[in-house]
């Protein structure tokens, strides 16, 4: 192995002169040089806008959320919160109801979604209070008037600031109003924080309250939707989801996972990705062509040596190995090459921000990257195989030479 790897090495380092054949394994090394750069850079980028966009969808969306299905789940919602809470994964559960509402200040008026939640588990399993940008979390009930907090893209809407009073309509009122002909039933609250959680669901269309209120205002009674769900570790929510789903009655209760949430979102990011690196692949496939071509050329100029290595004993087997190592070096050098370069690429932009973004555009101030030491093997993995590949039909035309005819007219 030792003396194949040697004479490998000979042929690609030790020129004595530039020729034709050293320009084009160069550029075999250059072009996967690019490629990994390239590779490792953009799926960086795909890796931080993804990471983004979850953190974004995520910020109020539970890890996990029990729905009632069916009208008999009602009074099973008691043991299937044991049942929840009996998990260690466990940390918090909020029950809920939501539903669309009208409100309406001082003649501007928006239909928007009415989510009415356990106020103690409010930071424990949505964390709103981070969120918070003016006013504060508080959903409780002062002299018959409940506290809401909204989004800010929704105050804006409605030009409310903390302490104003904002009036709710309730889509069981309006049809009451239609139907008996009387007034609809309305409701005073009064804005108590304005939050901001980067998802434009949440801040335009928004307000949150508590449960007790919800529940009279939407027509609940004493019932709830389902329960929110939030765990220790947001992987392993596909676990959890399915020793729920096995526990609950699947006719009586739904069991969704933050991915379940926005599943089409994620599909498609995934096919982006995945496109971009076959897509980008095709750089090292260019790049291997020229490997074969440049072996296939260094398989002719070598043929007396090929002839004299082969008459000193050297086995078809070692002269395969010889150019099989040739392009596996052209292609390691490649990939050392080019994991560097986009790395300090990487590098670059996460600490000095080479690529900027304009922050009221894209509420992040540079191109966002997220280094995946996991995509490194996918990238070496497919330079090196196809490396390989570009290898063999050269090693084999090499140690098919006959040695005769090789040194015949040395």
């Amino acid at each position: 192995m030792k003396f194949e790897s040697y004479i490998a090495k000979r042929y690609l380092v030790s020129k004595h002169k530039l020729n034709f054949i050293t320009i084009i394994s160069f550029l075999s090394v250059s072009g996967i040089t690019i490629g990994v750069a390239a590779l490792i850079v953009v799926l960086s980028v795909f890796n931080g806008f993804g990471s983004l966009v979850t953190s974004f969808l995520m910020n109020f969306d539970p890890d996990i959320r029990v729905e009632i299905i069916s009208k008999d789940a009602y009074s099973q919602s008691e043991k299937a919160k044991k049942i929840i809470l009996s998990n260690p994964e466990v940390t918090g559960v909020s029950p809920f109801v939501s539903g669309k509402v009208l409100v309406y200040r001082d003649k501007l008026t928006q239909i928007i979604d009415l989510k009415g939640i356990a106020a103690d588990e409010g930071n424990n399993v949505y964390g709103i209070n981070r969120s918070v940008l003016y006013g504060r979390y508080d959903l409780s009930v002062k002299d018959n008037i409940p506290r809401v907090i909204l989004g800010l893209t929704l105050a804006d809407k409605l030009q409310a600031l903390i302490g104003d009073t904002l009036t709710l309509v309730s889509p069981a009122g309006i049809e009451n109003a239609i139907t008996q002909f009387s007034m609809p039933q309305t409701r005073k609250v009064i804005l108590s924080g304005i939050y901001n959680s980067n998802n434009n669901d949440y801040d335009a269309n928004y307000i949150f309250a508590s449960l007790s209120f919800a529940q009279s205002i939407l027509g609940y009674g004493q019932n709830i939707q389902g329960y929110d769900v939030r765990l220790k570790n947001v992987s392993s929510s596909f676990k959890v989801k399915d020793e729920l789903i096995s526990k609950l009655k699947p006719s009586a209760f739904s069991v969704s996972t933050w991915y379940d949430f926005h599943r089409d979102l994620y599909t498609v990011m995934k096919i982006e990705r995945w496109t971009a690196y076959i897509i980008l692949s095709l750089i090292i496939a260019v790049a291997t062509f020229n490997i074969l071509g440049s072996l296939s050329m260094s398989v002719i100029e070598k043929q007396r040596d090929i002839g004299i290595l082969r008459a000193m004993g050297a086995t078809e087997r070692s002269i395969l190995k010889i150019f099989r190592f040739e392009g596996l070096l052209i292609g390691i050098t490649g990939t050392i090459a080019g994991s560097i370069v986009g790395y300090f690429i990487c590098f670059l932009q996460l600490h000095y921000k080479i690529y900027p973004l304009d922050p009221t555009q894209y509420k992040i101030d540079a191109l966002p990257l997220q280094v995946r030491f996991s995509d490194f093997f996918f990238i070496a993995g497919i330079s090196l195989l196809l490396s390989y590949l570009a290898s063999i039909f050269p090693a084999k035309k090499a140690a098919k030479v006959n040695p005769l005819e090789a040194i015949k007219w040395e």
